[in-house]
């Protein structure tokens, strides 16, 4: 009884081994890193493009409502308008929409490439359970909280930054 052997299935090419592959490899590397360069340089363009259609330049926003503050009495509502002026944000207050009686507050300095275009988003919530509106402030994933106290806006203090934190905490 003779053994004999045969193959089963079919054997596949090896692949081509030499300076060949090695530049087939590398053309497609650059290649992928090409496209991501690409791409990402589109989505960043079309959010700035989005940012610009909403916020304009400079970066402003504005929020309404009532916070106690002139002469809300007359049914007229305080006016907040936030700008981002060459990374310098700069909040405005108009209580009870009257211009006369503008104030200004200070706001934080942005550091960073492109933090120009960075948007400032307001609102209008009770930070410190005192029934009062705050006014938050939020920019470049920081938020800045103004306490409505004696019919302005302000910083808060050290110990109302504390007692703020300690609430903030689940």
């Amino acid at each position: 009884m003779a053994v004999t052997s045969r193959e089963l299935g079919r054997r596949l090419p090896a692949l081509p081994r030499g300076p060949g592959s090695v530049a087939y490899a590398l053309t497609f590397v650059l290649a992928a890193l090409a496209i991501h360069v690409l791409v990402s340089a589109a989505v960043e363009r079309t959010r700035v493009a989005f940012d610009d259609l909403r916020y304009g330049r400079p970066r402003t926003a504005h929020v309404a409502g009532y916070v106690g503050h002139g002469a809300e009495a007359t049914g007229r509502p305080t006016h907040i308008i936030a700008m981002n002026l060459d990374r310098q944000v700069v909040v405005l207050e108009l209580p009870a929409g009257d211009a006369e009686q503008a104030r200004s507050l200070p706001g934080p300095y942005l550091f960073g490439a492109h933090q120009d275009l960075t948007p400032v988003v307001l609102s209008l919530l009770d930070m410190d359970g005192d029934g009062l509106a705050d006014l938050v402030l939020n920019v470049s994933n920081e938020q800045v909280v103004y306490l409505n106290r004696e019919g302005a806006f302000r910083l808060p203090t050290a110990e109302e930054h504390a007692l703020l934190a300690q609430e903030q905490l689940p």
